[in-house]
């Protein structure tokens, strides 16, 4: 084999040594990357988590000592239930967060509320006020097991 052939064989290898150490070089840059995010991701996500298990205790325990409105109380539990853990809304006593949600969800909120009729927004406060007090013990009930639940 002549020797500008030789040389020339080397030489192709040493390139393609070199191609396939950037290769893996920026492979090895691109996996650590996307670790990070990923951990990152994770991290936001069990802190959010954390939060909304926050928000459902101290929903609970407003429920519990009358601070808060028991229709307001199950829609904002269900809500957040539903992304932390919605195979409670299934089991009772939590099933009834589902039931009185399901009941309200009708009712005008927020600016519908406000372009809405008076004696119909009086008429569904009645219904509302009809609907809490029906379910009120199993309300309590199911916030002071929300309570002490280990999320």
């Amino acid at each position: 084999m002549p020797l500008w052939l030789q040389w020339t064989l080397i030489i192709a290898g040493l390139l393609a040594i070199a191609a396939l150490i950037a290769f893996i070089v920026r492979q090895s840059r691109l996996l650590s990357l996307s670790r990070r995010r990923d951990d990152k991701n994770r991290a936001f996500r069990e802190k959010r988590r954390q939060s909304m298990v926050e928000s459902i205790q101290v929903i609970a325990m407003a429920v519990e000592e009358d601070q808060v409105e028991h229709s307001e109380a199950c829609l904002r539990l269900k809500g957040l239930l539903d992304h932390v853990a919605p195979e409670l809304l299934e089991r009772s006593p939590y099933r009834i967060f589902r039931e009185v949600s399901d009941q309200l969800q009708h009712m005008p909120t927020h600016r519908a509320r406000q372009a809405t009729d008076t004696r119909f927004i009086e008429k569904m406060d009645q219904e509302r006020l009809a609907l809490e007090k029906q379910h009120a013990d199993a309300i309590r009930r199911a916030a002071t097991a929300l309570r002490q639940h280990a999320f």
